[in-house]
């Protein structure tokens, strides 16, 4: 059994990912959160001239050239909220900020599966954007509860009524207003926190924080004297207004993913952010159920179980070291301490378990769950791996998708062949893009969701790994994975369904590919030869995502 003391450690643990289109100011959001939490004391602007810094999350020499994230990043630190924590209790959260670019989707779907809840970034001025949508069905299927930060009020935006109602519309869920804004672009004035009845007066300021002033009614006179008048009286209209048209804030629907709090500021002038947080604290879950395959695993049973949601490659380029991202889903994990690696049959220790702040690595001795840990990796993990104290658990939902761009890789550079396949394998592993092998003439494939990934790799090849690569054109319409199904679990129909597909592959060689786990993928140039090959061989099953 868990002691007392382990049990508060997984009951105060927060974690979270932050989700949005680029560009609506996710990874600063981040940042401001890191501030207050005392994990970093000035903040810098993402993508600012003057103040010649990076976003703390952002650590990759391309996110810092481009301004965006490439790559989710895992931060922690311990955090006291100021309102309602008579008893002084520190949560310890941890951030998962996840890449907004459409072309790493796949990479932010399956942090959503190490997540408890999920923070949405919205732009005042563009409002609900595709890849938020998008983000927000992962959310939906998962049943994860969402928290909404309206951003960049301090810029010209839409009426606040009119980005709820688009909120609702395009996201396909309730929305309670716990704060409420005070005009919007250059005539915005501050924030009136409705959770906890506290006047915030706007003051640019991208690198500290400003004060709350409290008050017990709305109508207080002294808000007229800070805000004027005019503003006063509609701010008081405004909120008359939310109170008639939408249900009180509940805990219970908020939990169960139906209804979304929706908070208002500008992250890069730090306003608004610790409202944010200190709410979050209080209503978002402590560590969640997580569905194995054959059972629910609870994070206060007392023998740990954890599962690999991301491999990243080069987080040390000194060292050329693989890191392997566990969540934690039940119980404590401790340093040198054998567990059995599920997949593989074998028992592992690690000596250098590290938790995270960006690329910034301590050693820790122990984690509960809910935690975010990383393990060295020489290249025994994939994705979907599971660790645990013995017990044979599979979690679910950690695909492969299939890609809908590929190229032929190439050596630009005779002499560094062995650099170049080194990178290629542990860039691979990230699970980002995935390689084949033609199994007509042996060269690879690389296959991705968008262009920006080949960019991505064939810099980090040539920054980080000291290889030159060029790409190919390749025209591919869809790359599956093919196995046999036979009728029935006769030897006869098995051997017929086998036979089939030995047939399929001799017909078909230019179409046949092995996946970087030596499994049979069939790569058909268009939707007609994907549909004909579906027609015509009843005893071979296309599957469009792998479970690896």
């Amino acid at each position: 059994m868990l002691s007392t003391t382990e049990q508060q450690e997984i009951l105060r643990r927060r974690t979270f990912a932050i989700i949005s289109h680029p560009d609506a100011g996710k990874t600063t959001l981040t940042e401001k959160l890191l501030l207050y939490g005392g994990a970093i004391h000035v903040a810098g602007a993402v993508k600012s001239n003057k103040i010649r810094k990076t976003a703390t999350s952002d650590w990759m020499e391309i996110e810092k050239q481009r301004g965006i994230s490439v790559a989710t990043s895992v931060m922690g630190f311990d955090y006291c909220p100021t309102f309602r924590n008579e008893a002084g209790q520190t949560y310890h959260i941890n951030i998962l900020d996840t890449p907004g670019h459409q072309d790493f989707a796949e990479d932010t779907f399956r942090t959503l599966t190490a997540v408890d809840s999920v923070i949405i970034v919205i732009d005042a001025a563009k409002g609900v954007e595709t890849q938020t949508r998008r983000l927000m069905q992962v959310c939906r299927m998962r049943k994860t509860p969402v928290m909404v930060f309206i951003n960049k009020m301090d810029r010209e935006g839409k009426d606040p009524f009119d980005l709820l109602d688009e909120v609702e519309a395009e996201l396909g869920i309730k929305v309670r207003p716990l704060s409420w804004p005070i005009n919007s672009g250059q005539r915005f004035k501050g924030v009136y926190n409705i959770f906890q009845q506290t006047l915030d007066l706007y003051q640019p300021d991208k690198t500290h924080v400003t004060e709350s002033i409290q008050f017990s009614d709305v109508t207080d006179p002294q808000i007229a004297q800070l805000v004027g008048d005019s503003d006063a009286a509609k701010l008081q209209e405004d909120l008359e207004m939310i109170k008639g048209v939408y249900d009180p804030f509940n805990i219970d629907s908020y939990l169960a993913g139906n209804l979304a709090p929706v908070f208002f500021g500008s992250a890069l002038n730090t306003f608004g952010v610790k409202e944010l947080l200190e709410c979050f604290v209080h209503i978002a879950p402590s560590p969640r159920p997580v569905a194995a395959i054959e059972r629910e695993v609870k994070p206060m049973e007392d023998k740990f179980t954890g599962f690999c949601f991301k491999i990243h490659a080069n987080m040390d380029p000194n060292h050329r070291s693989c890191i392997a991202f566990f969540r934690i889903c039940s119980g404590k994990f401790e340093r040198n301490t054998y567990y059995t690696h599920v997949r593989k049959q074998q028992q592992m220790r690690f000596s250098s378990p590290t938790c995270f702040m960006a690329q910034r690595k301590e050693t820790v001795d122990e984690a509960f769950a809910g935690d975010i840990v990383g393990l060295p990796d020489t290249g025994n993990f994939k994705i979907g791996d599971t660790l645990t104290a013995g017990e044979n658990l599979h979690f679910k939902g950690l695909p492969s998708f299939s890609p809908e761009m590929f190229k032929y890789i190439e050596n630009a550079d005779p002499m560094k062949q062995k650099q170049l396949d080194k990178g290629v394998n542990q860039l691979m592993d990230e699970g980002v893009a995935q390689l084949f092998v033609s199994q007509l003439n042996g060269r690879k494939i690389i296959g991705t969701v968008g262009q920006l990934q080949f960019e991505v790799i064939q810099y980090r090849l040539e920054h980080e790994y000291q290889a030159k690569c060029r790409w190919e054109s390749l025209q591919m319409y869809k790359a599956c994975w093919i196995e046999a199904v036979p009728d029935s679990d006769t030897a006869a129909d098995i051997k017929a369904a086998e036979e089939e597909l030995q047939m399929f592959k001799r017909r078909k060689p230019q179409y046949m590919a092995f996946d970087k786990d030596g499994r049979d993928v069939f790569m058909a140039d268009s939707a007609y030869v994907l549909q004909m090959a579906q027609l015509d061989y009843k005893h071979i099953r296309f599957h469009f995502t792998s479970e690896g």
